[in-house]
């Protein structure tokens, strides 16, 4: 089952970034006092009590503003409150009630989600409260007072928050059909691919970037096996300014990941691959998901016998954090290699779920630590005491050590390409936790 989603959303300037990060427990967006500063999306992985979320933060809110980046922006709030289960809406104690902070209200109810009403930067509640009963007139509830500079009143408004989460405790029964999401930026044939697997025109299909505004499940059969396809598709090209418009291709890319199995990230033959693939693929990449780089239009490249060989090297040079990636060249068009795609598809699921026992897992370890000796720095050397598998989905390993800071990433590194070297992993992350452990201790 998928995490729940909140969205943080409000006009700029309230704080949305400042709660955001103080949630995640990290700085992870950037906090400035200029209305607009964020201007994507960013996600985070989220942990309350029991409960676990993706949460996401968003440029602010202008709802009536003509500027373009303040439109692009208020667009892009628009599809995290379609994207979420449950809204964080701030307000500003400070600034006071305003009325984009009522048009902003307005919008939120249209969309029918649950929304719990924040107001921020109440820093002393026996000053501040007074004005915080003003925001009553929003109509949505009952105001939760805090400060995220602070980290007052966070605990309230989470209790607020996961109430409205799904109830998953019931006697659901459990969908064991896999999950595979296709992402990439607009306009690459994400829905074409689908169309193609499908046999029938299931979703949309437009020359237009972002025809699909909303992730759609869609059931497919191949031979005998049941799997369940994600689309997820970019946003209307209003104006120009690509930077705008390949941050949406972000935005629409995190809530499907969470629940897939398998991501299928979506390259264009005729454009090659770009930095924007890169940033949609490692949305996949970071939370171990098993990858596959589909490079669609294939049929509409011209070729020679180094064609294939110069679009996989500038894939492996610009998805050089992974390196484990499946490649394909494919045409959702002609369908050539789609079935080859679900032989993959099936392949990378069993890489993800793989668990190598202990003992195996150490023998191969020593071995790579005797041809090649571990790092030392000033005279002490790291001694690897013990490696185990933890968990699956992705693969995880627990290396036991002597000393953590010893445990360079390029070591850890040379340890992965020895596992893989033997194990094959193919299509998936590997994830290394490193423990220390004195000598002599059990």
């Amino acid at each position: 089952m998928s995490k729940p989603v909140v969205a943080i959303v409000g006009r700029p300037n309230v704080g949305k970034s400042t709660l955001f990060n103080a949630l995640a427990g990290e700085r992870i967006s950037i906090v400035k006092d200029t209305p607009g500063v964020t201007r994507d999306r960013i996600y985070a992985e989220v942990s309350w009590l029991n409960y676990e979320f993706t949460m996401i933060d968003t440029g602010g809110i202008e709802p009536e503003s003509k500027d373009v980046i303040l439109s692009q922006m208020r667009e892009q709030a628009e599809i995290a409150i379609a994207s979420a289960d449950v809204i964080v809406f701030i307000t500003d104690v400070r600034q006071g009630l305003q009325d984009s902070d009522s048009k902003v209200a307005d919008m939120l109810r249209r969309s029918g989600r649950p929304v719990v009403l924040v107001v921020n930067k109440v820093d002393s509640f026996e000053k501040y409260m007074p004005d915080v009963y003003e925001f009553y007139n929003l109509g949505i509830g009952d105001p939760f007072p805090v400060s995220a500079v602070s980290k007052l009143g966070l605990g309230d408004m989470l209790d607020e928050v996961v109430k409205y989460f799904p109830d998953y405790s019931g006697d659901e029964e459990e969908d064991d059909r896999p999950r595979v999401a296709i992402i990439g930026k607009p306009n690459v044939g994400k829905s074409s691919l689908i169309n193609k697997l499908a046999k029938e025109d299931r979703v949309i299909v437009s020359e237009i970037a972002g025809t699909t505004r909303d992730a759609i499940d869609t059931d497919i059969k191949y031979n005998g096996k049941d799997y369940v396809f994600i689309d997820t598709a970019g946003l209307r090209r209003k104006n120009k300014i690509k930077e705008e418009i390949e941050r949406y291709s972000l935005i629409r890319a995190v809530t499907p990941v969470v629940s897939a199995v398998v991501c299928i990230t979506v390259i264009d033959a005729t454009e090659g691959v770009t930095e924007q693939d890169a940033k949609i693929a490692g949305i996949a990449h970071e939370r171990g998901k098993g990858i596959i780089i589909a490079v669609n239009k294939w049929d509409a490249v011209e070729k020679d016998d180094k064609t294939i060989y110069k679009h996989t090297e500038k894939i492996r040079q610009i998805l050089s954090f992974m390196p484990y990636a499946e490649i394909l060249f494919i045409s959702a068009k002609s369908g050539q290699r789609l079935g080859k795609l679900f032989e993959l598809i099936d392949v990378v699921i069993e890489n993800n779920s793989m668990r190598v026992a202990t003992g195996v897992l150490n023998e191969i370890v020593a071995e790579a630590v005797a041809m090649q000796q571990p790092p030392s720095d000033k005279g002490k050397r790291l001694k690897i005491y013990y490696v185990t598998q933890a968990a699956v989905k992705p693969p995880t390993f627990v290396v036991f050590v002597n000393d953590k800071e010893l445990m360079h990433f390029s070591y850890t590194r040379y340890l992965e390409n020895r596992i893989r070297d033997t194990f094959g992993f193919r299509g998936t992350a590997l994830k290394f936790i490193i423990r220390e452990r004195k000598e002599g201790t059990s």
